[in-house]
């Protein structure tokens, strides 16, 4: 995958190293040209940074979280495609939600702009932002990715 440091650099983030898979699957899986990019958890480290339900009183922790799930997308991707120019299609992103929480599209806004900032161009995609009542290993948010190139 193209570097994406200067990116990233820009809003303060680096890239981490690729989080192992927690089951049974391939973090990146490749057909008909598409790269798509397992659900990615706000794992740091080895470690799950970011647990719980949204409510408004957690926004702030919410949009870190999604911005880690980006950046475990982005390293998946780079891990599953070295030296390979890549376009982000799309990305969903899962948001543990209260049951009156509804600002599931601020906390992707979070991820899109990791992913935008990351690619430049190349990070332009549609998006889906849905709240769910729970999350594996009871993350707060989870962002998975169509990616092609």
């Amino acid at each position: 995958m193209q570097d994406v440091s200067a990116g990233l650099s820009g809003i303060g983030l680096e890239l981490p190293a690729p989080p192992a898979a927690a089951g049974a699957y391939e973090p990146v899986s490749e057909a008909g040209g598409l790269l798509l990019v397992s659900g990615q958890v706000p794992v740091r480290d080895g470690a799950l940074a970011h647990a719980g339900r949204v409510d408004d009183s957690r926004m702030d922790e919410a949009l870190e979280s999604a911005r880690l799930c980006a950046l475990n997308v982005l390293a998946q991707l780079g891990a599953a495609t070295p030296g390979r120019r890549v376009k982000i299609s799309r990305i969903t992103v899962y948001v543990s939600s209260d049951p009156s929480f509804t600002r599931q599209h601020e906390v992707a806004n979070a991820a899109s702009e990791v992913v935008r900032a990351a690619l430049g161009g190349d990070g332009r995609h549609s998006r889906a932002a849905i709240g769910v009542a729970a999350l594996p290993l009871g993350a707060m948010t989870e962002v998975e990715a169509v990616a092609h190139g």
